[in-house]
């Protein structure tokens, strides 16, 4: 069965998890809304939401330095300044700053991607789907797919999560809340990398940050 940007929206209205979230939920339940629920509900995703309307005034900013060419700056909130002050969140910060800097993501999360952006991002797809030779009635199917991969890419909370990869980082996110019992918002960041915007040999960043990681 489909699963369509309304059923989607419908689920998200509902419980207000994730887009992706709810998008999984459905496509385990085959599109049965009232199993969704249950499903994002004994993921506990449900509750997480609850918590999103939480004013989250406190936090921390980390900076992580990689080899002395890629630096990252990021603020992530919470509700309270004891949460702020774990360990636990601490290193969850932490994660976040290498997850940055190793992925290079554009925006914290889709609803930050401005829609000229989106718009441009989809013709690019949809001239590419045409001169594959695509027959024009599956096209717009193709450019929803690929606009999802597009996402996954450049949204930092849906990236695969560098420490493990079969889960995205809104999941980390949303088991962190989860686990903590406070909103926490991961809320701006910003990304700088030696000689950006010039030329220069490829280096596998990315590669050196997972090994680091893994080493920690």
């Amino acid at each position: 069965m489909d699963i369509t940007a309304a059923m989607v929206k419908e689920l998200r209205e509902k419980t207000g998890a994730g887009m992706m979230d709810c998008k999984k939920a459905l496509i385990e339940t085959e599109g049965n809304i009232d199993r969704a629920i249950e499903v994002l509900r004994e993921k506990g995703l449900a509750a997480v939401a609850k918590r999103a309307g939480r004013i989250v005034a406190e936090g921390l900013i980390d900076a992580y330095i990689h080899r002395g060419r890629i630096g990252v700056l990021v603020e992530v909130n919470t509700e309270t300044d004891f949460v702020a002050k774990n360990q636990e969140f601490k290193d969850f910060v932490r994660d976040i700053a290498l997850q940055i800097a190793a992925s290079n993501p554009q925006y914290v999360s889709r609803e930050q991607v401005e829609e000229g952006v989106i718009e441009k991002e989809k013709e690019i797809l949809r001239k590419q789907a045409l001169n594959e030779g695509k027959p024009e009635k599956i096209v717009e199917k193709m450019v929803e797919g690929r606009i999802d991969k597009f996402f996954k890419e450049v949204c930092l909370l849906e990236q695969p999560f560098i420490k493990n990869p079969d889960i995205a980082v809104g999941e980390l996110l949303a088991e962190m809340i989860s686990k903590i019992g406070e909103n926490i918002s991961i809320r701006r960041f910003t990304r700088y990398e030696v000689g950006e915007g010039i030329e220069k040999k490829e280096e596998n960043f990315a590669e050196e940050v997972a090994k680091q990681m893994g080493n920690s």
